[in-house]
């Protein structure tokens, strides 16, 4: 199971005054100190948060691998293409959200014909490709017929969910992660995963990467990033031991 650590957080306090701090490049470094076993990032078309420099300078500097967010756009697709980071995930993106709703819309013919293009490219340049979808056996189907790589699922069900119906939305993932590696996928997941709902995703072994970021940033402002880092690569490690043991799920809160 690899850890990514989204850093865009960081970047949302940088661009919130406009100033050059906090830097997350810097932030990419001490990650990768407390463990990620890569480092992620979306530069969203109204770059709200990632720049294109942070883009640029994470590529120089980064130890591990890049997972680099975007939707199919012209314009940053083809930053993609001359970087050429270890992985590209394309998403959805809407101006008006706060974050990314859910999978990508794959139903859609004409999203797909973009997807198959964008993914043409990336495999041409040599990068490895995966989609955000919603965990779903149909988006699975799209997927391989387009030549992807990966699937990221969408946890934000699973995250919003309570009592019985998170116990189902984890079925549903285990499910069709069981289905995504039987139809040669690699399986992802992200989106609204915390040191309190991840160990049993985490547990599930055809799982083979979580990327993270809200909730590590969130405890990194108050126990440091590092070890905010260490401490949930800590929980994914101990997952299949810990799944059935519901008290063990939070993490030492001292500081």
């Amino acid at each position: 199971m690899r850890l990514y650590v989204n850093i865009d957080h960081i970047a949302t306090v940088r661009q919130a005054r406009r100033t050059d701090e906090p830097d997350p490049v810097r932030a990419a470094v001490l990650a990768e100190l407390g463990g990620a076993h890569g480092i992620t990032i979306h530069l969203r078309e109204d770059r709200r948060h990632i720049q294109d420099r942070d883009v640029r300078l994470l590529m120089e500097t980064a130890r591990t691998g890049v997972n680099f967010e975007l939707a199919a756009s012209s314009g940053i697709l083809d930053l993609a293409c001359e970087l050429r980071p270890l992985q590209v995930t394309l998403v959805p993106e809407k101006r008006e959200e706060v974050t990314t709703e859910g999978g990508l819309d794959l139903r859609s013919e004409e999203n797909r014909e973009a997807l198959a293009l964008a993914l043409r490219r990336l495999k041409g340049e040599g990068v490895r490709t995966s989609l955000f979808v919603d965990p779903d056996p149909e988006a699975l189907e799209y997927s391989v017929e387009l030549g992807a790589d990966a699937v990221e699922f969408h946890t934000g069900e699973y995250a919003n969910a309570r009592g019985d119906e998170r116990g189902r939305e984890l079925g549903r993932l285990a499910d069709l992660a069981k289905k995504g590696r039987a139809m040669g996928l690699a399986v992802h997941a992200g989106h609204g995963l915390t040191f309190e709902n991840v160990i049993p995703v985490a547990a599930v072994r055809e799982i083979e990467e979580l990327n993270i970021g809200h909730s590590i940033i969130s405890r990194a402002f108050f126990v440091g990033l590092e070890r905010a880092v260490r401490e949930m690569g800590d929980l994914i490690r101990q997952a299949p031991q810990m799944v059935d043991r519901p008290g063990a799920w939070l993490p030492p809160m001292g500081f």
